[in-house]
């Protein structure tokens, strides 16, 4: 008898390596998938621009050695027959040393030289002139910093993304509309009112800056998360229909290396001492010297410039 159940506990053995067998076999298989249509998406999603490094720049940037670098974030309103405005211009400054990453969004209305257009307009105008590169030279010249990279995201695709990751959680600091204060979660289709929202906040534009900082955080957090394998198709979809940027692949999987801890510590620098002003009837925001010589500062000192 005792022979017997001896027999029987051999006989499982097999079946239990077929079966773990079986599931590293589907887990490799699912990997690769991912794998697969990771490269294919951000293959889809690079575009390079007419420049290998800025002008503001004698070496570029060198991942490997850990080298601060900046971003731009566009978030572009298209609009059919027309080449759209950039409703959303956000400056990230990300230093691996110190583990951490400075955001100053600019208020759309700025007042400033238009780049290569030979103007003085609002700054969210540049994209309209000149897409991403001229807006790229316009924010540089306005910050006085290099821009090493630029994101530019499709605002009425932004929707699409935000459902990708299972929608966001942000906490509200005032009730608005269908907005309830406090802790609440976003779909997409919310989480795009809640970003464009203005008018009804006493703050304006920087309220509105504080919650576009809020969902771009909560997409980072959540697509970093396990549960974004599950989604990785529609994600993957999302951004490739979306987001368009010159960082290549090889330059994503460095930074994704060598940065991961500074993008965790968001410090934003919020643009608020300015005035307005109107000029034939249309109204501009003047950004005021002396907080803009210290946003310029702050920001080449944390790229170690």
């Amino acid at each position: 008898m005792e022979s017997r159940r001896k027999k029987t506990k051999k006989k499982k053995w097999p079946w239990i390596v077929g079966i773990l067998g079986l599931l590293v076999v589907g887990l490799g298989v699912y990997l690769f998938m991912v794998y697969n249509s990771f490269t294919n998406t951000l293959e889809e999603m690079h575009e390079p621009i007419d420049r290998e490094k800025s002008d503001k720049r004698t070496e570029e940037v060198v991942f490997d050695e850990k080298d601060p670098f900046s971003v731009l974030l566009l978030g572009v309103d298209e609009r059919e027959g027309d080449s759209g405005r950039s409703d959303t211009i956000v400056v990230l400054t990300i230093n691996p040393t110190e583990k951490s990453t400075k955001m100053v969004s600019i208020p759309r209305d700025t007042y400033t030289e238009i780049v290569g257009h030979g103007t003085t307009d609002k700054i969210n105008h540049a994209y309209a002139f000149g897409g991403i590169e001229m807006s790229l030279a316009t924010v540089e010249n306005l910050i006085d910093i290099p821009i090493d990279y630029v994101v530019q995201v499709n605002m009425e695709g932004f929707k699409d993304i935000v459902d990708a990751v299972g929608g966001v959680d942000v906490n509200n600091s005032f009730a608005f509309d269908d907005f309830a204060a406090g802790n609440i979660h976003l779909t997409g289709d919310k989480a795009l009112s809640y970003v464009r929202m203005r008018y009804e906040d006493p703050r304006g534009d920087f309220g509105r800056q504080d919650r576009q900082k809020q969902v771009l955080q909560g997409i980072m957090r959540e697509g970093a998360s396990v549960n974004s394998l599950v989604n990785y198709k529609d994600i993957f979809t999302a951004l490739g229909d979306n987001v368009r940027t010159n960082m290549t692949f090889d330059e994503m999987v460095e930074v994704q290396g060598n940065y991961r801890d500074a993008v965790g510590t968001v410090d934003q620098i919020i643009v608020e001492d300015g005035t307005g002003e109107t000029i034939d009837g249309i109204w501009y925001y003047m950004m005021n010297d002396a907080e803009l010589a210290e946003i310029q500062e702050t920001l080449k000192s944390h790229l170690e410039l």
